[in-house]
């Protein structure tokens, strides 16, 4: 039974081919593809909409040599959003639940902004290890511990979207086998289950995508600093 619960987070495969790839590439044939016409439908133009206030709040406080990573951050937010929300669907697989999928997105973005800071402006990059004022005594310990939070933000970042999909995944998937071994027993307690239910489907659709954007948000704050 208790392997039963994280068979869903096992990735799937077809004659022995994992399908994981095919479950990436999916979310992106959902987009509505732009026209050149000059009044679009009305997916296309709210989906024109939520894409330019998403990176019209994510670019404003960084400055214009940070503007270029619009593109690449806005396609990242809507990558993670899709694939979240699509594996809230049943008989769906999520990969964002795998932790080495988000660490591939985690660390290379992650290490992209320290070497710019590095190459950039290295005096400020190396002066976030050790604050402004730090008694002579402490230096080398703040170094240490300024050090070991910068190379554990891609670590916080992969395992944060991972813990919060799972965590949600197995408490839906709890709370509907309760309430399936209830309905004949107690009837009334399997109908209050099952609106807990639908009450946390609607929470874990808003996790879904605010795991999502608050991934993006940290990477454009790790951006701001060094740039």
């Amino acid at each position: 039974m208790i392997m039963s619960f994280f068979d869903q987070f096992l990735s799937p495969s077809l004659i022995g081919i994992p399908l994981i790839a095919l479950a990436i590439l999916i979310p992106w044939l959902t987009f509505p593809t732009p026209t050149n016409r000059w009044l679009n439908n009305r997916l296309i133009t709210l989906q024109a909409w939520f894409i330019n206030r998403f990176a019209y709040q994510l670019m404003q406080p960084i400055n214009l040599g940070g503007h270029k990573w619009a593109m690449l951050l806005t396609a990242l937010m809507l990558f993670l959003i899709t694939i979240n929300l699509l594996g809230l669907l049943p008989y769906t697989f999520t990969p964002t639940t795998q932790l080495s999928l988000n660490m591939a997105f985690a660390l290379p973005l992650w290490l992209t902004t320290v070497l710019i800071g590095m190459l950039n402006q290295p005096t400020i990059a190396l002066g976030h290890l050790l604050p402004e004022g730090t008694p002579t005594p402490l230096i080398p310990i703040l170094i240490i511990i300024e050090t070991i939070s910068l190379f554990i933000r891609p670590l916080a970042l992969g395992v944060r979207l991972t813990a919060n999909l799972t965590a949600g995944h197995l408490l839906m998937q709890l709370i509907a086998t309760a309430a399936f071994v209830l309905l004949t027993i107690m009837p009334t307690v399997a109908l209050l289950t099952s609106m807990i239910l639908f009450l946390l489907t609607i929470l874990e659709v808003a996790v879904a995508m605010i795991q999502a954007y608050v991934f993006v948000l940290l990477l454009s704050l790790y951006l701001q600093e060094n740039v």
